[in-house]
């Protein structure tokens, strides 16, 4: 890689009047660089980006893009926003033209230039297409082809994947790395931390300032930490014995394990089983792994004094009487559209104490199944099962027991917080007697005490969606769908969300969540995944990955990008993906035979490799694998 100064950042400071978002930050981004920016939501990202980007002005110190100030360097910069800026009654093509015709392109370049980016997004058969009939991945690559459209020299990302499915992220990620390799330098702001991975370094910011900075590896040794991987015959129990034990430092739980964080694992190991001895609890298995960029995240965060949303939510209601009982089923569900199948014979059972994962790329059918489940939308065929009624599910009785928290509509955006509170409590039912607590918890939780008359439509994405979190809760539900209710939001806050989630299921509630984000998937008891409307597998996350077969191979290659050009030419492009300065590839060889015979064809094309090991699958790859295979039946999802 280059060593070119790309983009230089010295005491950089942003206020808006007496809250000082940026606190004199300093930073250097090589040419041909992918950095990421993360941090958790108020940390003073968006702020940077817009300063990068030229549509403000820093309060004082020097940044310069080529030695250019941003105002001036905005000729050869792209800019991606969080908020979807494109023209949703244009097509592709028109939108294309519209940003081409703005930078003073001739029409023949923004002609050749927009159908290459389309092509290289597999979207060039859209272009007609209106971008606001476009599903969520395919927005996000219209706006990058938009972005790309000048060509830029820089290329700046504020969160550009939220509400992307997997399938479209791996594939955007693919085209960062292209353009990486051309010389392209990218900054992307992310709360997802897969996606972090793939940067060449990262910056963890908060509270307005740069707290570290390495390579994502540099990152996680930074934390002097171990993590051992836990199961057992009671998590909920194992976690409230392990959370406040000397020598422990962090437990999170996951769907059939806890992660427990250790500065000493051999320490850790005797003094877990100790514990659970002590605590009368089976352990199933236990084992040591390397920590995650967002175990590094929490632990980082909660040193500089990072704060995890308040999950002890006042539950009044117990559900547990009916613990294991059937609360949500579906026998041979079915929605078509004339000749068109949304959903097509599926079968599940979510028990009351569960939290069940639905997972599928954009269009697989799962937000019509919800729809279905929870009596919202008349299936076709066969029968639903809800809170223990069967064929009609809008009775009062139904309807007081469920919650639901929608992907794309959950509050008024032209009411305040705590109008929106009011109205749904009003909704719910909830007693008069309790709705002031409640109220207040939601505020402490989404970090908005002070600011109930604040009108919501002014909040930013991860604030909304705690509000409308909570509001779906309020009335303490036995039955919850949670349709991608953490999209957009930092890994701080998702680690409360998880916290009141499992809460609400250790006390009895039955929870359906849809997420595209999968190192959150893990979180579940158990997983379905959906592929052109049909539920193809199903099982708990260790469950799921066991049943794939084929190996998972990790590669450091001397030149990354040629080294993924020779591997994608040989194996089918699922198979290898691009991990920061690492190659991923899915082999059906055992470890022992595919390793070398990668190295060996890595240098026959003159490539060194400098490192291999076999890696554990990402629920990622397992969701890739599944649907290739379902591609293979003739499963396509068709897109929205």
């Amino acid at each position: 890689m280059a060593e070119r100064e790309a983009i230089v950042i010295r005491q950089l400071r942003k206020s808006y009047g007496a809250l000082e978002a940026v606190r004199g930050i300093d930073l250097t981004i090589r040419e041909g660089e992918i950095f990421g920016l993360i941090g958790p939501d108020g940390a003073g990202k968006t702020s940077v980006f817009q300063i990068l980007g030229g549509v403000m002005r820093a309060s004082s110190g020097e940044v310069t893009l080529f030695g250019a100030s941003p105002r001036e360097a905005r000729s050869f910069t792209g800019y991606l926003t969080q908020i979807f800026s494109l023209y949703q009654d244009l097509s592709l093509e028109e939108n294309l033209r519209y940003v081409g015709e703005l930078r003073r392109l001739p029409l023949r370049d923004i002609r050749e230039r927009g159908i290459r980016y389309l092509r290289m997004f597999g979207m060039d058969q859209f272009t007609d297409r209106l971008a606001g009939r476009l599903s969520g991945g395919m927005k996000q690559k219209l706006a990058l082809a938009c972005a790309l459209i000048p060509e830029p020299k820089i290329l700046l990302l504020d969160e550009p994947t939220t509400g992307v499915d997997p399938i479209s992220r791996r594939e955007f990620w693919d085209t960062l790395a292209q353009l990486s390799a051309s010389g392209m330098t990218m900054v992307v702001a992310t709360p997802y931390l897969d996606e972090a991975e793939r940067c060449h370094r990262v910056s963890l910011m908060h509270d307005g300032l740069i707290r570290i900075t390495g390579t994502p590896a540099e990152v996680r040794a930074s934390l002097g930490l171990h993590r051992i991987e836990l199961r057992t015959s009671d998590l909920a129990k194992s976690e409230a014995a392990l959370a406040h034990a000397a020598g422990i430092h962090d437990v999170q739980r996951f769907g059939d394990r806890l992660d427990v964080m250790a500065a000493d694992p051999d320490q850790a190991e005797s003094l877990v089983r100790e514990i659970m001895n002590r605590t009368g609890v089976q352990i199933a298995s236990l084992r040591r792994s390397e920590p995650t960029l967002e175990n590094a995240f929490v632990s980082l965060l909660a040193h500089f004094g990072g704060e995890i949303p308040e999950s002890n939510f006042p539950t009044r209601h117990a559900q547990q009487k009916r613990m294991g009982d059937i609360a949500i089923g579906a026998r041979g569900l079915t929605k078509r559209y004339g000749d068109f199948y949304a959903v097509r014979g599926v079968n599940l059972e979510v028990r009351y104490g569960e939290i069940y994962g639905l997972l599928g790329a954009n269009g697989a059918g799962k937000t019509t199944t919800i729809k279905m489940l929870c009596g919202l939308t008349e299936p076709t065929g066969g029968e639903a099962q809800l809170a223990g009624e069967r064929g009609s599910l809008r009775s009062r009785r139904v309807r007081e027991q469920v919650g639901y928290m929608s992907q794309k509509f959950s509050l008024y955006d032209d009411l305040t917080v705590s109008q929106n509170l009011a109205y749904f409590a009003g909704v719910y039912g909830v007693p008069d007697t309790e709705r002031a607590e409640k109220m207040d918890w939601v505020l402490r939780f989404s970090g908005l005490e002070g600011r109930a008359n604040q009108v919501t439509g002014s909040l930013p994405g991860g604030w909304k969606q705690r509000v409308a979190f909570g509001a779906a809760i309020m009335h303490e539900p036995a039955v919850l769908f949670l349709d991608e209710p953490t999209s957009g939001v930092d890994p701080l806050a998702r680690r409360g969300f998880w916290r009141v989630i499992n809460d609400l299921a250790d006390r009895g509630a039955a929870i359906l969540v849809t997420t595209h984000y999968l190192e959150e998937a893990e979180q579940c008891n158990r997983l379905g995944l959906m592929v052109a409307g049909e539920l193809v597998a199903e099982g708990t996350p260790t469950g799921i990955k066991a049943e794939q077969g084929g190996h998972l191979i990790e590669l450091r290659v001397d030149r990354l990008q040629a080294g993924l050009e020779v591997l994608k030419a040989r194996f089918e492009h699922w198979r290898v993906s691009l991990f920061g300065d690492r190659i991923h590839v899915i082999t059906d060889d055992p470890p022992e035979r595919a390793i070398p015979d990668l190295t060996a064809l890595l240098k026959a094309e003159g490539l060194q490799v400098e490192y291999a090991a076999e890696r554990e699958y990402s629920l990622e790859d397992v969701f890739l694998i599944v649907v290739e295979k379902a591609g293979r039946e003739g499963k396509v999802a068709k897109e929205d």
